[in-house]
């Protein structure tokens, strides 16, 4: 094995472009990217959020999810409405279309972990899980 092979960041990097490989497959036919689903998530747990928020749940930067958001609407995933009590601020909501396909996109993630994770036991899973939140910080 060469001394990159060995390399942690090569090896994430390549655990990476599998794992977002595989998510990007399963969501092309519903014209979604992995960083929309991972929005819709965060949208799925607490609708109505800011963009703001968004960015801090996700660890993303404001730029990047501004780009998203936009795109995300333009296809129909999501509802840009003014904040209420304030109209600086944006507040964002699931489209019908969203809320409808929730249950056949949670699953395709679902199976995309499963496939990603298949050659790994249970321990090895949950070992995999902790050792990668406690690198990310």
């Amino acid at each position: 094995m060469t001394e990159y092979e060995d390399c942690i960041i090569f090896l994430l990097a390549k655990a990476y472009q599998r794992a977002f490989g595989n998510l990007k497959k399963r969501l092309q036919g519903y014209d979604l990217t992995p960083p929309q689903h991972l929005i819709l998530e965060a949208l799925w747990d607490e609708e109505g959020i800011s963009a703001g928020d968004i960015c801090k749940r996700l660890v993303l930067d404001s730029a990047t999810v501004s780009g998203v958001l936009d795109r995300m609407a333009d296809g129909g995933w999501v509802v840009k409405k003014t904040d209420e009590e304030d109209n600086r601020f944006l507040r964002i909501y699931l489209s019908s279309k969203a809320k409808e396909l929730r249950s056949l996109l949670v699953e395709q993630r679902k199976q995309s972990n499963e496939e990603i994770l298949s050659g790994l036991t249970l321990e090895e899973k949950v070992l995999l899980k902790r050792l990668l939140r406690d690198v990310r910080g």
